[in-house]
């Protein structure tokens, strides 16, 4: 019996990995992830071709971006084991390792973000992880709450711009 698609929301500073970063390099590692819940979901639960709403965090306006899909189960996060990297534990052993990466590759990146206030405001999102649990970073969607958002990123909010390439 095939396996169902599960929905997720995954999120990232744009300063830091937009959208924009996601789609000019096609697939990524989403490493450094440090906490237990979030690590979970990412070692446990998220599959090849599960749908991520990307969602930009810490921003103006904070809000879903687009669309990225799993295209590699949880598998060992290497950057803990480095400890030139930013995300260096040196708690985590590589012979048990403490924290998980997924493989995501861009689909979509919506015209406008689609701002939390608006989706704090429609109906059928009120019951979403991210308004009883903001913080985490990787959290689950239910398929209603996926369909509906899809409906919202066809409206026009704020637009995403892209970085400005930094002057060399």
């Amino acid at each position: 019996m095939a396996r169902t698609r599960s929905y997720w929301l995954m999120k990232s500073e744009p300063d830091v990995f937009s959208i924009h970063d996601l789609k000019a390099c096609g697939v990524t590692g989403w490493d450094g992830v440090r906490n237990y819940q979030a690590r979970n979901h990412l070692r446990d639960d998220i599959k090849v071709g599960d749908g991520i709403l990307f969602y930009h965090s810490s921003a103006y306006p904070s809000g879903i971006a687009g669309l990225s899909e799993a295209v590699k189960s949880g598998y060992p996060d290497d950057t803990a084991f480095d400890p030139k990297d930013v995300h260096y534990d040196p708690k985590s052993d590589p012979a048990k390792p403490t924290w998980y990466r997924v493989d995501l590759k861009f689909v979509k990146a919506f015209p406008s973000v689609i701002p939390i206030q608006a989706l704090r405001k429609t109906p059928g999102l009120k019951n979403m992880v991210l308004f009883r649990n903001g913080r985490l970073s990787v959290q689950p969607v239910t398929k209603k709450e996926w369909e509906i958002i899809l409906r919202l990123a066809k409206k026009a909010w704020y637009p995403i711009t892209p970085k400005p390439e930094s002057p060399r």
